[in-house]
């Protein structure tokens, strides 16, 4: 740190086309940065918004030739602007100095082509960091964003600083302006702000009736069950925000981060109850919950799941490694489901190896649990019935459980 200021790492890292077109390198700076900012904002605040600002300014050019198909990059840069507006929003500096990082943002927004730094724009309000603020960045966005979301074809078109206008009336509590400003035909992303409006003036109804009205073929289902679950929440209408909307709103990329997100954010709720609403919600894939039912110590839940419908093997022979000491019986039962839907011909890319890890921890297990020949017996009895291609299983185990030469 010179004269009180950080030399930033990440600046080096993040120029202009610092990036090839591989995701992983530049997700794993992309960390690196977020944490070397949040650390320094522990102990100066200041310096780490103003490091927030000059990273997310590089973001975009950095990552222009990265191969984003994947959304794992979108994810990735979308979790650091969670995770960095707080810090410029908090910062405690003068209202110049704000000024100026927010042209600064305004300018690397506009200039993002890819886009990578769009959803900046949702979070303009708190970037403001004071309701006059955005009360004047509200009046300077709101006449072309009035254009933009015209209901006249002539006039009406895209402007990237239409959310961030949505976002600064929001802050300033100027809800009126924000719901005329939506009254045309426009999508859901500007929609919810004024469902959002609604809600704060205390209209909680009206706002649930007007997001529910915004559902069609382009507004996605779960943002609006998200925003009305927040109102129902907000209301402190608990258990009509679960039942109504909680198990779609929390839908997460995995299985088990769908389950945790509902069972954190209703902890008065069972984990046996939450597991059970969610299952029926996704008819026929009852085993791909082993590893959420597993987290919540419901073991013998788990197993059930792991057996009705396919489930990875992997992921069960895990388990099986994983518990072979602390519950073996547990863990008996989730090796020998791996060895099932192995010989059943589930799993991406199974290999020997693979085959081997089920079986040596469900006999590990066993030896626990003494119950090693026991366990052998109901391997082979399974094994017999391998229809894995070419009975892969079979020729891997054949001479471990005595069947001779294959």
């Amino acid at each position: 740190m010179k004269n009180g200021a950080p030399t930033w790492r990440f600046k080096a890292r993040f120029r202009r086309h610092a990036f090839g077109w591989r995701s992983q390198p530049a997700i794993a700076r992309i960390r690196e940065a977020v944490a070397e900012i949040r650390q320094a904002a522990r102990q100066h605040p200041t310096l780490g918004g103003e490091g927030a600002v000059g990273f997310l300014e590089r973001l975009s050019p950095a990552l222009e030739h990265v191969d984003s198909s994947s959304g794992a990059i979108g994810t990735a840069v979308n979790h650091a602007i969670a995770a960095l507006v707080p810090i410029v929003a908090d910062a405690p500096v003068d209202m110049t100095t704000r000024g100026l990082w927010l042209e600064r943002l305004f300018e690397a927004h506009e200039a993002d082509q890819i886009p990578y730094i769009e959803h900046l724009a949702d979070f303009w309000g708190e970037l403001c960091g004071s309701r006059d603020m955005a009360s004047a960045w509200g009046d300077r966005l709101i006449g072309i964003t009035r254009m933009a979301l015209s209901p006249d074809r002539n006039l009406r078109g895209y402007f990237h600083g239409t959310s961030a206008c949505l976002s600064a009336l929001f802050a300033a509590e100027r809800y009126d302006e924000v719901v005329d400003l939506v009254t045309a035909d426009v999508i859901w992303p500007y929609k919810r702000w004024a469902v959002r409006a609604l809600a704060a003036q205390g209209h909680a109804p009206d706002a649930i009736r007007y997001a529910e009205g915004c559902r069609g073929p382009w507004a996605p289902d779960q943002g609006i069950d998200a925003v009305c679950e927040e109102i129902l929440l907000g209301c402190g209408r608990v258990e009509e925000a679960y039942s109504t909307y909680a198990l779609t709103a929390n839908r997460a990329g995995t299985y088990l981060a769908w389950f945790r997100a509902v069972a954190k954010k209703y902890p008065r709720r069972k984990p046996a109850e939450v597991l059970t609403d969610l299952t029926r919600q996704t008819p026929g894939d009852e085993g791909k919950w082993f590893a959420a039912a597993k987290d919540a110590g419901l073991l013998d839940e788990a197993i059930a799941l792991a057996t009705r419908t396919p489930c990875d093997p992997r992921t069960l022979a895990r388990a099986a490694r994983d518990f072979a000491e602390k519950d073996p019986v547990f863990a008996i039962e989730a090796g020998m489901a791996s060895l099932h839907w192995l010989a059943e011909g589930h799993g991406y890319e199974i290999t020997s190896a693979d085959v081997w890890a089920a079986y040596a921890s469900t006999v590990a297990a066993a030896g626990h649990a003494g119950r090693r020949d026991e366990t052998r017996v109901r391997i082979r009895q399974l094994v017999e019935l391998d229809r894995s291609p070419g009975r892969f299983v079979t020729r891997v185990l054949g001479h471990e459980l005595g069947f001779g030469s294959l």
